[in-house]
């Protein structure tokens, strides 16, 4: 397994796993199968394993935490923290939080010390520097190793940044979702901070899962997401062909070529695709052994069409920092 460094001091493998659809959002849970899927990952090197509190919630890192019982050291945890789901407080990143978080964190992971600490989505209502001097509070304690952060300005990035490095920041980033390449990409590699890119094959969508609208099951968060609307569909599905052609002429699936893409951005970019099933996994993996060629990764760019729709719908999008 090739590994790749998030910040000057944490080296994870070069491609992770998103767990959250084991738990949440995506339809109903397999317990013993994504059980199996987190155990056949850290077999094939895949140890870098993503989670969050609000996955459930907190029934994700309960799942995790089962999964690699008595095997901590073949693993990077990364968890997120700061999406509380109340009416009331829906982000909440203040120091009282931060400590509440990481000790329930733990917990349920069943771990002294979690690699890398995120703030989920920025609170509003609390200075990015307060949030992060708690967090570093965390690092000086030995229950955190590093420091992140997801869907973040560069802006914030770097105020966060000045209190306490900055392992990684986590956002989305993939064949459909290139906003990152314009102000946040280039301010990680000045301040030199890794990059973990979050649906990297667009929801399943760019593997092809879904032909239709319909074909997205009725208890689906994706359901609800615009590019996956009826009237965004077409024109989203036009990457998709874009895509399955250049897969085919190397004999390779959508989804594996989008992986490739990604991994080939940079060896500071880490994809986490999500799946539940073993057989996803492992079609996964086997990106790592595409290496892209200049020519073919123009070609990408100059043929694929931009989506159509917006990442999420209105409400979410106000808690991102673009």
């Amino acid at each position: 397994m090739e590994y790749r460094s998030l910040g000057p001091h944490l080296d994870v493998p070069a491609l992770g796993l998103g767990c959250m659809g084991m738990s949440a959002f995506y339809g109903a849970a397999d317990e013993a199968e994504a059980l199996a899927t987190i155990r056949r990952a850290v077999d094939l090197g895949v140890g870098f394993l993503d989670t969050a509190e609000m996955y459930g919630p907190f029934t994700n890192e309960q799942l995790v935490g089962r999964a690699v019982a008595g095997r901590r050291d073949e693993v990077v945890l990364a968890t997120k923290f700061g999406v509380t789901g109340r009416q009331d407080r829906p982000l909440d990143g203040s120091p009282e939080n931060v400590r509440r978080s990481v000790e329930g964190s733990l917990r349920r992971l069943g771990v002294e010390c979690v690699d890398l600490y995120y703030l989920h989505r920025v609170d509003p209502l609390v200075p990015v520097e307060d949030t992060a001097g708690a967090m570093a509070e965390l690092v000086r304690e030995g229950k955190v190793g590093h420091l992140g952060l997801s869907e973040v300005s560069a802006a914030t990035l770097r105020r966060a940044h000045r209190v306490h490095p900055i392992a990684a920041v986590q956002t989305e980033y993939s064949l459909w979702t290139r906003h990152v390449e314009a102000e946040i990409l280039p301010a990680c590699r000045e301040l030199g901070v890794g990059f973990v890119a979050y649906a990297p094959v667009g929801r399943g969508f760019l593997a092809g899962r879904f032909a239709s609208p319909d074909d997205v099951p009725a208890d689906d968060v994706r359901r609800h997401l615009p590019r996956f609307a009826a009237q965004n569909f077409p024109a989203n599905r036009r990457i998709l062909d874009v895509l399955t052609r250049f897969a085919r002429e190397r004999g390779r699936t959508p989804a594996q070529l989008a992986l490739a893409w990604l991994l080939a951005r940079g060896d500071d970019v880490v994809p986490i695709p999500g799946t539940k099933r073993r057989r996803y996994l492992e079609e996964n993996v086997a990106a790592l052994d595409i290496a892209l060629s200049p020519d073919e990764l123009a070609g990408i760019d100059e043929e694929l069409p931009a989506p159509s729709g917006e990442r999420y719908p209105a409400g979410a999008m106000a808690s991102i920092q673009q």
